[in-house]
């Protein structure tokens, strides 16, 4: 097996994006929520929508899509000597994680898991809170995040939990023990849905996306410095490692701000690409990875120089995960299975 090439500068993107990308899925996934309860015939019908949209292509894609990963996984790292059809058949499903094989796996699905539960807190909540008391939270929620509060509030909060709670721990992304993780992800999520009927909470994003763009290449930077070993400093590992762990939670909510603002003051309006790609995103998300591992794979067993490398795994994926979509629209029995809805 060819070793995976070193790209230096790879880290620079990486610092740019992982920051903050999950938790601006969860607040539009809380955003888009809002909108289809309030669709909805009630929190009951919303549910079972939401539950069928989000369990069927979660089960599909445990059962079927997130194969291949782990598979690829134990092949590269553990010289994994079993086909891909015998590992499917005879050990994905065994659930003996004495193999040293974690299945069945989530791997990226585990936001699928996710959303679902958090939908259903909401159904919940729209189900048993009175019309006056859901006014007042929303009221209340809008009054705690006004001003400055609305960039700070939410990075103290990370703060807090991550480095005095967690010390330092990450989410586990398993959805029934995530103590990391929940209380991190439903708070966007929650936000999300608040701002989906907030005048008073997108005209506060407005109002700091200066300060908030400040903030995040402010604190990139940082991560930069952190990722550098924090030339022209002294200072000891676990403090250069709480340092950065702070420039990444500054960024992280500082950079889902300004990306709210920009979105809203640049691109509040329909297109007719809107209602296409606004079905493609949930089966290319579905999908994108196993895609990337097996371009991936497939570009460690064929070498090619690195400046070539990139491009064909970014057009490869493109097309794989668009190819995806088309088919999975066209063929009436499979659409619910990736995550699309009935023919209109």
């Amino acid at each position: 097996m060819n070793a995976v090439p070193s790209v230096p500068w790879m880290v620079y993107l990486l610092h740019l994006l992982n920051p903050w990308r999950m938790t601006l899925l969860f607040v539009v996934s809380g955003y888009a929520s809002r909108a289809l309860l309030s669709r909805s015939r009630g929190p009951a019908r919303f549910a079972a929508a939401r539950s069928k949209r989000l369990l069927l292509p979660l089960l599909f894609g445990v059962c079927v899509l997130v194969v291949p990963q782990p598979w690829i996984e134990a092949r590269v790292k553990d010289g994994y000597q079993h086909g891909f059809f015998w590992f499917w058949i005879h050990q994905y499903f065994n659930f003996d994680p004495s193999d040293g094989i974690d299945t069945p796996a989530f791997d990226h699905l585990w936001f699928v898991a996710y959303i679902w539960v958090y939908s259903m807190v909401v159904a919940i909540g729209a189900a048993v809170l009175p019309i006056g008391r859901a006014r007042a939270l929303q009221a209340a929620v809008e009054r705690r995040l006004a001003g400055w509060r609305l960039l700070l509030l939410p990075i103290a909060w990370i703060l807090f939990w991550r480095l005095v709670v967690c010390q330092g721990g990450i989410p586990s992304n398993r959805v029934l023990t995530d103590y990391q993780g929940h209380p991190l992800y439903l708070p966007a999520f929650l936000f999300g849905f608040a701002l989906a009927r907030s005048e008073a909470l997108w005209a506060g994003i407005l109002r700091c996306r200066k300060a908030a763009a400040v903030l995040a290449l402010t604190a990139y930077l940082g991560l930069l410095w952190s990722d550098a070993g924090y030339p022209g400093a002294a200072m000891s590992e676990a403090a250069g490692r709480q340092i950065g762990f702070a420039f990444a939670i500054a960024m992280q909510w500082a950079a889902v701000i300004a990306l709210l603002a920009f979105a809203e003051r640049h691109f509040n309006r329909d297109h007719r690409w809107r209602a296409t790609l606004t079905e493609a995103v949930f089966p290319v998300y579905i999908i994108h990875q196993t895609v990337i591992v097996a371009l991936g794979w497939w570009l460690l067993l064929h070498p090619m120089p690195v400046w070539a490398q990139i491009p064909v795994l970014v057009a490869a994926t493109c097309g794989a995960c668009w190819l995806f979509y088309r088919v999975g629209r066209s063929l009436p029995w499979l659409r619910p299975l990736v995550g699309l809805g009935p023919v209109r």
